[in-house]
């Protein structure tokens, strides 16, 4: 059984950070690509970085120098290390395993960035 749980939302202030945490089982996490997403209201879930099994990064340009993934292969996580936050960053985020057809997703976790 797969299962991909994320953790580590919340609401936080314009200018904070949060650090979500993916923890991932029966898969042989250390061989798969993993990605973050999020998703608001009435819009597409988009890509908001990824990191491959050799520890590559990309990200999406909107968030591209405030947000970090990493993982631990040891732990079965990946993590997104999220600072300088903007309301507009208020989604729910979801972490995502690649393989065919849609991978496998966690259930999400909301993050709200709010004064």
């Amino acid at each position: 059984q797969v299962q991909l749980v994320e953790s580590g939302g919340g609401l936080v202030q314009p200018g904070g950070s949060l650090r979500l945490s993916c923890a991932a089982s029966g898969i042989p996490f250390k061989f798969y690509n993993m990605g973050w997403y999020r998703q608001t209201p009435g819009k597409q879930r988009e890509l908001v970085g990824a990191i491959t099994t050799d520890g590559s990064t990309n990200y999406a340009d909107s968030v591209k120098g405030r947000f970090t993934i990493s993982r631990d292969d040891a732990r079965a996580t990946v993590y997104l290390q999220m600072s300088s936050l903007k309301p507009e960053d208020t989604a729910v985020y979801y972490c995502n395993a690649d393989a065919p057809r849609r991978g496998y997703w966690g259930q999400g976790t909301q993050v709200t960035v709010s004064s």
